[in-house]
Formats: structure tokens, C-alpha cells, sequence
């Protein structure tokens, strides 16, 4: 069965990428192992194959939306439909393993709407009907550009609309090759500040449903539209809004 890796990589970030965006890691080689070991153990390097210790890495900043992630309910906000929001650890393991469906929204612009129409016109174009439990992936393009800074400003938007008509057909994890599911944060707050009005900021995540969302995927342009299944296990941090994710479709 071949595999085909959905997550971007987790590395040092550039020097010019703001706080509250990086990933940084410190790495300690097989010179500073030894020495550790001789400090904590007092074996000298002479006694270790090739006079080595161990390598290790310690990530001094990662944020748990800073890579290929997986969004909790909790992320979106701290009640949904009358209850406290799920974190990212109380969700059942079942939802992140099950078959997998790609839709092709390359055409679309950066900032404009998916509705619930196109998603079923997509689906009908390859096919498919939805079945409880699928794992839907939106194909935007956009991870072309995952290691630029420019990447957050780019990707269409999932609509409110959309996702609950997914969430209606028993979807309870969605995903998207783009920085966000909603759509360039800027363009968002734009139209928000210009109606002046709640439910146009972040819209499809505050649309009171508990669901995941998997950001920043790569390389859906590999997959088939259906026929292939994804695992996408987050990390079981305690307490959390999202973790990072191995996201990996499993194809014939």
C-alpha cells in the first residue's frame, strides 16, 4: 500500500518569520552527547563507539497550529452547541482514521467562497457520496507556496454554510493544503469591519459544530479524488486547541 505524506515538515523557521509563526529547534550533536553522558555518568567519550554520545533536539517554540495540524473544538470556542468544546485530547481516535475524499478547488481565488452547492457539485463530479466518518480534503494548490511567509495571505474559503452541510452528512474531519480553513485572515477582517457584524470573522470555524479541521496539508495534488484512506492521529496534548499531525493517505 502506497503512503503518500500529507504534512509539512517541521524545521528550523527563517530568521525573518514573526514570533508568534516560528518553529525553533535546538540541536545538540554527538560531541555534546558524550560530554552529557560523561557529566551525568561519568563514562568517557574513549568508552562510546567512535568516542559519540547521543543526539537529541530540543524545540525551544512550536505552537500547535505552527505545522500540519489538527483543530479541536476548543479551538474555536469554549462552548459548542450548549457544551464545554472538546480539546484536542478527548477526541475519539476513530474519527482520525477512515477513507479519504480530495476536492479540486485549484480554481478558486484567494478570499472567495466555497459553498455547500460546490462542494456537492465537486462531489458529484468524481462521483462520490458521502458516507459518515469520511475525511474530506480541500485541494486549493496553495501548498506550493507552505514555506513562504506569503503563505498565510493565500487560499480560498470554506464557508460556514459548507462545513455544516458536511458536518450534516456525519464529516467530522475536514481538511485544507492552505494556511487556514476560513480563508486569508486579513480579507476576513476587511469584510468584517466593512458589515460590522458578528459571523463574518472566522465564520466556519465559529459555526458551533464540533469538528476538526486539518491546516497547512501538502501534496493532495498525489491522491486520487476517492479510493484512499487517511490517518491524521494528533499529538494527545492535554488540554489543548489543536496538535501537530503525521497526516498520511493510505492509497491502493
Amino acid at each position: 500500500m502506497p503512503l503518500v505524506d500529507l504534512s509539512g515538515p517541521i524545521q528550523q523557521s527563517p530568521s525573518d518569520f514573526p514570533d508568534p509563526l516560528r518553529t525553533d529547534i535546538e540541536y545538540q550533536d554527538h560531541a555534546a552527547g558524550a560530554a552529557q553522558v560523561e557529566a551525568l555518568f561519568g563514562v568517557p567519550a574513549r568508552l562510546l563507539r567512535h568516542g559519540e554520545g547521543w543526539s537529541t533536539e530540543t524545540l525551544t517554540r512550536l505552537g500547535t497550529h505552527n505545522s500540519t495540524h489538527v483543530d479541536a473544538p476548543w479551538h474555536y470556542n469554549s462552548t459548542i452547541r450548549g457544551e464545554r468544546a472538546q480539546t484536542i485530547d478527548e477526541l475519539p481516535l476513530d474519527w482520525f482514521l477512515g477513507d479519504g475524499v480530495v476536492l479540486d478547488v485549484t480554481a478558486k481565488a484567494d478570499g472567495e467562497a466555497i459553498d455547500a452547492a460546490e462542494v456537492e457539485a465537486e462531489l458529484g463530479r468524481i462521483g462520490h457520496e458521502l458516507k459518515e466518518r469520511d475525511i474530506v480534503l480541500v485541494r486549493t494548490g496553495r501548498d506550493a507556496q507552505y514555506h513562504d511567509l506569503g503563505y498565510l495571505a493565500l487560499g480560498p474559503a470554506v464557508s460556514a454554510d459548507a462545513t455544516r452541510w458536511l458536518w450534516e452528512r456525519g464529516v467530522r474531519v475536514m481538511g485544507i493544503d492552505a494556511w487556514g480553513w476560513d480563508g486569508p485572515l486579513y480579507l476576513q477582517a476587511k469584510k468584517a469591519l466593512e458589515r460590522d457584524e458578528p459571523g463574518v470573522f472566522w465564520a466556519a470555524h465559529q459555526a458551533d459544530l464540533p469538528y476538526c479541521q486539518i491546516e497547512r496539508l501538502v501534496n493532495l495534488d498525489q491522491l486520487p479524488p476517492t479510493g484512499f484512506q487517511v490517518a491524521c492521529f494528533p499529538l494527545r496534548i492535554v488540554g489543548a486547541s489543536a496538535a501537530p499531525a503525521r497526516v498520511v493517505a493510505i492509497t491502493p
